[in-house]
């Protein structure tokens, strides 16, 4: 006895179709599933599982997970992928990680709320780029440093901020912040030197303890919206940021610097 059910369900795998997925079939049901499937692999059954890890395969989707997992990746969050779904999930990751090196160094609190990075800021003395939370000697700061913004339009204007929260000393911060280096209309994709210096910078010289250097990044509302403050010591970025309408930061970075005879590590906090 035909049983319409039974018969409606084997229809689509019976032996003379090989593939229900078929690209050229004229099913709008397959068509679709083949077009959802294609957004995760080229072909959705050679999916090899057994080498869902290897760095070595082919596959683009598979070839982005070991980079999200692998211990050998120096950076795993700066993987390039067409995925946009890796790439997002990449992006969301490392800002997580370089959130929790603010929290851990207390900028996140003593200078700044909690923001989500959206440009590429790197700074550079030299060689040498500075990382949160490592160290420098006051010898190696002595000149102001290369700062690269990255972003996709000159039309976007960018505002640094350079400041000491442990100023004279941690222990009795009675200065903070104190403020080393501010430079405005810093055009997006280049850097410092082509933005318009209100404050010239100061190099770090450290006395007592161990002082955090922060570069802050803001975006601003437009040319010349950001004007230079009266007095460089008990500066406020947040303050600062509220008054041009310059909103959360959208990077920063910190390093650690204390005098040239001070060894020693800047105490981790809870």
């Amino acid at each position: 006895m035909a049983d319409t059910f039974s018969w409606t369900m084997l229809e689509p795998f019976s032996p003379t179709t090989a593939n229900p997925f078929n690209t050229n079939t004229s099913d709008s049901f397959g068509s679709f599933m083949l077009d959802l499937l294609s957004l995760v692999t080229p072909d959705p059954f050679s999916l090899d599982t057994s080498n869902l890890f290897n760095p070595a395969m082919s596959d683009p989707y598979n070839s982005s997970m070991p980079n999200l997992f692998s211990l050998a990746t120096p950076n795993p969050f700066s993987s390039v992928t067409s995925d946009p779904f890796v790439s997002s999930m990449l992006n969301l990751l490392g800002m997580s990680r370089e959130r929790n090196t603010l929290e851990v160094g207390r900028v996140i609190g003593d200078v700044l709320e909690p923001f989500i990075r959206r440009v590429t800021f790197r700074v550079n003395y030299g060689r040498k780029e500075v990382t949160n939370g490592c160290e420098f000697k006051p010898f190696e700061v002595a000149n102001q440093p290369r700062i690269d913004i990255g972003g996709d339009d000159l039309r976007t204007f960018y505002t640094l901020v350079m400041v000491d929260p442990d100023a004279p000393s941690p222990s009795d911060p009675r200065l903070k912040e104190y403020l080393h280096w501010l430079v405005t209309d810093i055009p997006g994709t280049t850097g410092a030197t082509f933005g318009r210096e209100l404050v010239c910078y100061e190099s770090p010289r450290p006395t007592m303890g161990i002082h955090r250097m922060v570069f802050v990044l803001f975006q601003q509302l437009g040319r010349e919206t950001v004007y230079a403050p009266g007095w460089r010591q008990n500066f406020t970025t947040k303050d600062f940021a509220q008054t041009y309408n310059l909103g959360l930061p959208v990077a920063a970075v910190y390093f650690n610097c204390q005098r040239e005879s001070g060894c020693g590590g800047r105490r981790m906090y809870p």
